[in-house]
């Protein structure tokens, strides 16, 4: 089974990783973006996730696992939205920053970047390992 990989992005004020980490999952509820939802219906179990803190931090903070494919969202009052179930992986040892993503050659162009208010968006596997890299963070196969 191929692994797919993507990025999420949350205000930490709203739910921080370490909110995640003592919790030990999410339901990852409230997208009400079309591509957004598209990108969360085309997650598959054992996908790997980074977790990004948006807009007062800025930084790629954790990997994540989907546990549970999209299914609908209990949030929605009307439309059609879904959600996935997320479960925390690990932290990386050094947060990642949009300042570090921007200036790197393979990662200046991934969505985060392009189309900075996508909160769901795919990332290639080589990107997914570079942001490991810049996060001098070797993944571990057990969750925390």
């Amino acid at each position: 089974m191929a692994i797919n990989y993507w990025l999420v992005k949350q205000e930490p004020e709203s739910y921080a990783w370490a909110t995640f980490l003592k919790e030990g999952r999410t339901a990852w509820t409230g997208v009400r973006n079309f591509q957004a939802r598209n990108n969360l219906r085309g997650m598959k179990k054992g996908d790997r996730v980074a977790y990004y803190h948006s807009v007062s931090e800025k930084q790629v903070v954790g990997i994540a696992e989907v546990e549970r494919e999209a299914y609908p969202d209990p949030t929605a009052t009307e439309g059609e939205w879904s959600c996935v179930d997320l479960v925390p992986l690990q932290s990386l040892s050094t947060p990642v920053t949009l300042d570090s993503i921007k200036a790197d050659k393979l990662l200046s162009r991934i969505p985060l970047v392009r189309q900075s208010r996508l909160s769901v968006s795919a990332l290639g596997a080589k990107e997914f390992e570079r942001l490991l890299e810049l996060g001098e963070t070797k993944l571990k196969v057990r969750r925390v």
